[in-house]
């Protein structure tokens, strides 16, 4: 929570929205270079994999973690293990990103490393999360 409050100050300092983008694209690269060396390495593809897939979406630091937001809502997020005293790095969906099947679906993947197949899944993940967000508006 301190985390989300510093940000949420630091980003009513930032005046212009250009300017505003590329210090939250800049904070999310920096949050990532600070992770140990395993969140790092998963972290560092997740936010390539997810610029690639969805450029429209905005890098910004989310409750200290990389997040990606369209239209200022945040849609996925990476949650590092080290972070959350867990055993794996997690890229998790909120709501927005709509990603909905059936009656039941998942909208956090555990990611331990990264292959083709996880790479491929991601980016179709994003991409259908971000086509789910802009026709919801």
């Amino acid at each position: 929570m301190k985390e989300r409050a510093a940000e949420l100050r630091e980003e009513k300092k930032r005046s212009k929205a250009a300017d505003k983008k590329e210090r939250d694209a800049q904070d999310v690269v920096d949050a990532i270079a600070a992770m140990p060396d395993a969140d790092r390495a998963l972290a560092e593809r997740l936010h390539a994999l997810i610029v690639a897939a969805a450029p429209s979406l905005d890098p910004k630091l989310w409750y200290g973690m990389p997040a990606y937001a369209l239209n200022g809502k945040i849609v996925c997020f990476v949650q590092p293990a080290e972070k959350f005293k867990t055993r794996y790095t997690t890229l998790g969906f909120n709501e927005d990103a709509q990603l909905d099947d059936g009656t039941m679906w998942p909208t956090a993947y555990a990611i331990t490393a990264m292959t083709a197949a996880n790479e491929k899944r991601i980016s179709d993940l994003v991409s259908q999360a971000v086509a789910a967000r802009a026709q919801a508006q």
